[in-house]
């Protein structure tokens, strides 16, 4: 059973998230199949973070589903004026719309509104909460690199995923480690302990090291996190160039992952910061292929709580 909204990985059943990953798979396999699942319906695509990517690619999604968007600019909205959340989407939701995709600064603010509204919410992004939508993109791009199917209950078990950076604001590492962990996987962080989720207590499945040379050897995939240098990181890192030497996926640092461990980046990418433009541009990143399966996913998500389709 699909939920209503999807603000988050956490509190979903394994069942619904592999359900979710079934359905894009039966999206890509025939794309024109679902042209018509969201006819008649608006979704209002409310970004108050900047994004190009999640937004896009939901307004991409939206329109192969047969539907329509609203595209919300927050920097010339009544937002600026004083005009609170609450009466900004109760304004709009007058014109009609079905469903809300919803970026946001302050974490929760998804749940706020879905109650708010009582219509389908998909979080694209809240604070340093949760991407939900991040999370299953980037397990379905890793099933499909590892021939993998979500047909069992747990079918990442003994598959290892290293995430590196900044852990401590990343809603793409929460995200990752509830989704990675429901399907049997381990998630292991690794990046600056200045930059590091503090408390693990949520989280007891994950283990982290300083280092990656620790583990990169015997992981399966590895996923860099951008440097949010828009939020602050004035103290937290030495510099650039000791980040790239410790932490950066240089050339010579991949070289001793695993011949067939992926790399991913859930994007924009700080090239020679976080990953080198060789590898970044390497066969075995797969970026565009995240992109993507962006729209796919998100196509299954949007025509599950907006369409009722069923996996």
């Amino acid at each position: 059973m699909f939920p209503v909204n999807l603000t988050s990985i956490r509190g979903n059943a394994p069942d619904t998230l592999r359900g979710l990953l079934c359905l894009s798979k039966k999206i890509k396999a025939e794309p024109a199949a679902f042209s018509s699942v969201l006819k008649g319906k608006t979704v209002l695509q409310f970004f108050v973070e900047n994004s190009t990517r999640t937004r896009m690619s939901f307004e991409a999604a939206t329109r192969r589903l047969g539907g329509a968007s609203i595209a919300f600019a927050a920097a010339t909205s009544s937002l600026q004026k004083g005009e609170t959340l609450l009466d900004t989407v109760r304004v709009i939701q007058q014109y009609g719309v079905d469903a809300i995709v919803m970026r946001h600064s302050s974490g929760g603010s998804p749940d706020f509104v879905a109650r708010a509204t009582g219509l389908p919410v998909i979080n694209a992004g809240d604070g340093s909460h949760e991407h939900p939508t991040q999370a299953l993109l980037d397990a379905f791009t890793l099933a499909e690199a590892w021939g993998s199917d979500f047909d069992g209950p747990e079918p990442f078990r003994g598959r290892k995923l290293l995430i590196i950076g900044d852990t401590l604001q990343s809603r793409v590492t929460r995200s990752n480690i509830h989704l990675f962990s429901a399907l049997g996987g381990q998630v292991i962080l690794s990046g600056p302990r200045t930059l590091a989720i503090r408390d693990l207590s949520l989280f007891p499945e994950v283990k982290k090291v300083d280092f990656p040379d620790e583990v990169i050897a015997e992981v399966d995939a590895v996923m860099a996190l951008r440097i949010q240098f828009e939020r602050g990181h004035q103290g937290l890192i030495p510099s650039v160039e000791e980040y790239r030497t410790f932490w950066g996926l240089t050339e010579e640092r991949v070289s001793r992952m695993k011949s067939a461990a992926p790399i991913l980046h859930p994007g924009p990418m700080n090239r020679g910061v976080e990953i080198d433009p060789e590898v970044a541009d390497s066969d075995r990143a797969l970026v565009l292929d995240q992109v993507e399966n962006g729209v796919l996913v998100r196509m299954a998500v949007l025509g599950a709580l907006v369409g009722g389709l069923r996996a």
